[in-house]
């Protein structure tokens, strides 16, 4: 047996910490020991039902996990190989990691970098690995530290804090925009040069805006994104990864047939392992593992559930780690 954050919707929906039995476990060639996991904004509104993320019921939550196999059909894995586990669908239409157990396919699983415990792979977790895949499109695009100030929107969520700590360390100008201005310290202790309100770009804005940004980290999507893009400059990188305002996108062609703006789209999901690999090889070079404990806080799965909830309510800053086991 084992304990798991399990979610059913028969007449109505239900979220609750459950003890399952290893049979039930789905089909996969890789069974792992969960050490630890995490909360991602995909994972808070699964568990708190807000949006229609689970396609298969019932459903173990939690996208994330990190941890050691227990037994393994798969060529490329063993018992006692520590892996990171992240996307794929899983916690959508395959049982997830907010549990003691999983069983997932070998050829989702990355290796788990010597530089990171299980525990500080989950304080990065999805929204880190994506903020590393943002930051790789800029320099894949020719945007360097000299090129001028970069933007990183929902700066106190997930991805922008380890966002503002990579382009930081990487020595990029970042400007951290929030709705917490309570937060100014933790985004300056991370790596921001300075803070701009939230309301200074959620607003609808006009397509055409004055140039500021040589790139945009945004996971918010929306008029944030619109407005980013319409004040970015010539031949500048935007790199959209989230939809925290919506999933619309109010703008027009302007900046891109007239500034030569690249609008790069980010998905972590269903990323080849090359790139994965290249993504948390770096997060193990260029993240600082003593900034991951200011932007994380740990609790144990049974509280996964309100944490959720606080999560989606923005009540949460940086990374939350769920600890699966005792």
């Amino acid at each position: 047996m084992f304990s798991a954050i399990y979610l059913t919707r028969t007449d109505d929906f239900a979220a609750q910490l459950t003890e399952l039995d290893e049979a039930q476990l789905p089909q996969g060639d890789v069974t792992v020991r969960v050490e630890y996991s995490t909360l991602n904004y995909k994972d808070g509104l699964a568990i708190t039902n807000r949006s229609p993320v689970v396609r298969h019921w019932p459903m173990v939550a939690g996208v994330d996990g990190a941890g050691t196999v227990i037994a393994s059909s798969h060529p490329a894995w063993k018992a006692g190989d520590r892996f990171v586990h992240n996307g794929w669908g899983v916690g959508e239409t395959h049982w997830g990691c907010l549990a003691e157990k999983a069983r997932l396919k070998g050829d989702w699983l990355v290796r788990l970098p010597d530089a990171f415990t299980a525990r500080q792979a989950m304080a990065i977790g999805t929204a880190g690995y994506t903020a590393m895949l943002c930051v790789l499109a800029l320099e894949d695009h020719g945007i360097a530290p000299a090129s001028g100030e970069i933007l990183v929107t929902g700066a106190t969520g997930g991805v922008g804090s380890v966002a503002v700590a990579l382009l930081g360390r990487l020595g990029y100008t970042v400007v951290a925009a929030t709705g917490k201005a309570s937060e100014e310290a933790y985004l300056k202790q991370l790596g921001a040069s300075s803070i701009i309100a939230r309301d200074s770009l959620s607003a609808p804005g006009k397509p055409f805006q004055k140039e500021r940004w040589a790139g945009v980290v945004d996971a918010v999507g929306s008029h944030t994104l619109a407005n980013a893009i319409a004040q970015t400059r010539y031949g500048g990188v935007v790199t959209a990864c989230g939809l925290a305002q919506g999933t619309d996108l109010p703008t027009t062609v302007l900046p891109f047939i007239l500034r030569g703006v690249t609008l790069a789209g980010i998905d972590s999901v269903m990323a080849p392992l090359t790139r994965r690999q290249r993504a948390w090889d770096r997060l193990a070079r260029d993240l600082d593992p003593a900034l991951l404990e200011t932007m994380m806080v740990e609790i144990a799965l049974p509280d996964a559930i309100t944490k959720a909830h606080e999560l989606l309510d923005g009540k949460v800053r940086g990374r939350v780690v769920v600890r699966t086991g005792a």
